[in-house]
């Protein structure tokens, strides 16, 4: 097991792992434990209370974070004519039909998200074993023949997040500069979105746990019953 940095070690020695710490305490922890030259990035992990192996109790959605990510994605988009000249001055960082499926066909990597038009998607689809789940999809907002305005929602900070095998969602939420009020809404936001989310499916206790950490900090757990107050009452 690797050795932890001063940092790292500092921090953990205020938090303490056996607790739930309600929501803006957990936040305090963290930002007041900054001690990198760099912006760290907060994740959470949230562990929901669904049978990951039954299709039908997939969680996974999008939400608009209120401050964004602090990280502005590199956006790809599929669009031919009118819709391509809307993408490019929506911000799309590359915009191409034939062409952009023939640079990704290449190993072409250079994207955080694809988007593309419905038309497009019989052109597109035969690259479904190379982009996996960042296919753009409806489900996950990057299929739509609004394609300007689903970039401008992407570029000021929408969000996909998906569970994996294990029933856990990994997401980030923001940098440590927003500070503690910003993170809060964003945060918010988050669980809000994910307890809509939650499928008929699911029973007893959906939330089950939330970690909550930054680039260079030990997980903080938080309480999930005072995050779900929190996000139902901002409703």
């Amino acid at each position: 097991m690797g050795k932890h940095g001063k940092t790292y070690v500092e921090v953990a020695k205020r938090i303490d792992r056996d607790r739930l710490y309600p929501v803006d305490e957990a936040l305090a922890l963290i930002v007041n434990g900054h001690r990198t030259k760099f912006d760290e990035t907060l994740d959470l992990a949230l562990h929901l209370g669904v049978d990951a192996r039954q299709g039908e109790q997939m969680v996974r959605g999008t939400v608009v974070l209120p401050h964004g990510t602090g990280k502005t994605p590199r956006i790809g988009a599929f669009a031919k004519g009118e819709r391509a000249a809307e993408a490019e001055a929506a911000g799309a960082d590359v915009v191409g039909a034939e062409d952009l499926v023939q640079r990704i066909e290449g190993g072409w990597k250079d994207f955080d998200i694809l988007v593309a038009t419905r038309d497009m998607m019989s052109m597109v689809g035969r690259l479904g074993k190379r982009l996996g789940p960042r296919m753009p999809n409806p489900k996950a907002g990057t299929l739509s023949d609004e394609i300007g305005k689903t970039i401008r929602e992407l570029k000021a900070g929408k969000l996909e997040f998906r569970m994996d095998k294990a029933g856990v969602i990994h997401a980030p939420f923001g940098k440590l500069s927003f500070g503690p009020e910003r993170l809060k809404e964003n945060f918010v936001a988050l669980i809000a979105a994910v307890l809509r989310a939650r499928p008929p499916a699911s029973k007893g206790q959906f939330l089950r746990k939330i970690s909550m950490s930054s680039t260079m900090s030990p997980g903080v757990n938080v309480d999930p019953a005072d995050a779900s107050a929190i996000a139902v009452g901002a409703e």
